[in-house]
């Protein structure tokens, strides 16, 4: 029995990651046939893409009134993003950091967290008009990337591919429909392994769907790591973690209240000091190096004691 569980939750994590990656390259191939810019294309569609597993399972496991996973799968996100992706980056290859990501989307970033914080703090849940002001900030956050993309002249979001309208209608299809199905795989088989191990959701959310929905996070890293092209990395974390607070959770919230444990004050303080690590670590040299890669690497090992203990 426990061993279909199993089975069903990596069945949820591959429907996740593949149905995203069709979703976005049908919706990418559809917006370039309506003669959208790929700037554009790149700053929505396919950004937003990255967080679809995230969205997915937040929503599913708000509606399912599993709090435990819907809060934990993005902060835990956000902390595996941070100490294990680019640490382990870091300990491939120096990760250069764009100044704007330094100076401007780092601290966003931190602001962001920390208004998750406050909001969890205050009422015990996440409500709908605090999902609406995240989607404010979402949308404002929108609005800067495409003015910096702008100022940049940057068309290197990646080339979309012209497929016939039919192809890309079923790529958006078949990729909706995996992802919707392998977020319910995904919380059901993790909530059912928690229960028999007498693990909590909270537990659940923060390691196991937290590394499932990071998994298009840290193939992309580790891939442009191996290849020489990290310099991306860091832009591309931030801004995936800033993207699954402000859509994910407020998302989540314009659908239904998410209750926000106080067992989560502590993770979430934990994700804005892995944000501070990152700060620091390349604020000296504008570049993560591998020494800081292993402190973040030393301070995951860290927190996974610590939630294995408490």
């Amino acid at each position: 029995m426990m061993l279909w569980q199993v089975m069903i939750l990596l069945a949820g994590f591959l429907f996740l990651v593949k149905g995203a990656d069709w979703f976005v390259e049908g919706a990418a191939c559809i917006a370039k046939k309506l003669g959208i810019p790929q700037l554009v294309i790149g700053l929505t569609i396919v950004a937003m893409g990255t967080s679809m597993p995230e969205a997915a399972v937040s929503v599913t496991a708000a509606m399912q009134q599993n709090a435990g996973i819907t809060v934990g799968n993005v902060v835990g996100s956000n902390i595996l993003n941070i100490l294990i992706i680019l640490g382990i980056t870091a300990v491939i290859t120096n990760v250069t950091i764009q100044r704007s990501t330094l100076h401007y989307e780092i601290p966003f970033m931190l602001a962001v967290t920390t208004l998750l914080l406050g909001f969890g703090m205050t009422g015990g849940r996440i409500i709908f008009m605090e999902g609406v002001i995240f989607w404010i900030f979402f949308l404002a956050y929108l609005g800067y990337l495409f003015v910096m993309a702008r100022k940049e002249n940057a068309g290197e979001e990646g080339t979309v591919k012209d497929f016939p309208v039919w192809k890309c209608l079923l790529l958006m299809v078949l990729g909706g429909i995996l992802v919707v199905k392998g977020s319910d795989f995904a919380v059901s088989g993790a909530s059912a392994i928690a229960r028999y191990f007498g693990m909590s959701e909270r537990f659940i959310g923060l390691t196991i769907v937290a590394l499932g929905t990071s998994l298009p996070e840290l193939v992309t890293s580790v891939t442009a790591a191996r290849r020489g092209n990290a310099g991306i990395a860091i832009g591309n974390i931030v801004g995936s973690n800033i993207f699954n607070i402000l859509f994910v959770i407020g998302t989540a919230a314009l659908i239904c209240p998410v209750p926000f444990e106080r067992k989560f004050i502590a993770d979430t303080v934990i994700a804005i000091g892995a944000g501070v690590v990152l700060w620091l670590g390349t604020f000296r040299n504008r570049e993560l190096r591998k020494p800081c890669g292993i402190v973040m690497l030393l301070c995951y090992a860290a927190y996974f004691a610590y939630l294995c203990v408490m």
